[in-house]
């Protein structure tokens, strides 16, 4: 429960500094590219291990892993379609006959249509989900923070005692 909470707030704290919208959007993409792929397979334990050795923010990765993994269902005939057209090409039998009988590739399950259709389109959408990820923080940091630090309800938020429970918090522990 502390390791949610330090990650919610250290987002919260990132999304509403003047730095980090590197980190965010880079955890944004992990995140989505996490969140497509199988949870138990190779694919999955290799964008893990990327979390964790690069600088990105945990926080909005794995948010945004939660959220990709509730939608992906949806994307499921577009993922069999992309490929089934990979996995069908004539050529590449061979390869992915060898890649098959390897010792830990069949674990990341790209023999399946699906599994192998996430992968390449979550591949492919990383970098566009990165930049608009970035675009979008810098937006919201522009627009909303702003603005919002110049009203009386962020007067009164700063008064009551959560917020001073959270500064505390983010002191000790930030």
């Amino acid at each position: 429960m502390t390791l949610i909470l330090k990650q919610i707030f250290k987002l919260f704290k990132l999304l509403n500094s003047d730095k980090g919208v590197n980190q965010i959007a880079a955890g944004v993409a992990l995140g989505v590219v996490l969140g497509l792929s199988p949870l138990l397979s190779l694919q999955a334990l290799f964008v893990l291990v990327c979390l964790f050795f690069f600088r990105v923010q945990l926080g909005s990765a794995l948010i945004a892993a939660f959220f990709a993994k509730i939608i992906v269902y949806l994307f499921d005939p577009l993922f069999h379609a992309v490929g089934s057209v990979i996995l069908e090409v004539n050529f590449m039998t061979p390869v992915y006959t060898y890649l098959y009988n390897q010792p830990l590739l069949p674990l990341t399950r790209f023999y399946n249509s699906i599994v192998m259709g996430a992968g390449v389109v979550s591949l492919l959408a990383a970098p566009f989900i990165y930049f608009i990820s970035k675009w979008l923080i810098e937006r919201y940091r522009e627009s909303v923070v702003e603005r919002f630090q110049d009203t009386k309800a962020w007067n009164w938020w700063k008064a009551t005692s959560f917020y001073s429970w959270y500064n505390r918090y983010d002191k000790l522990f930030g």
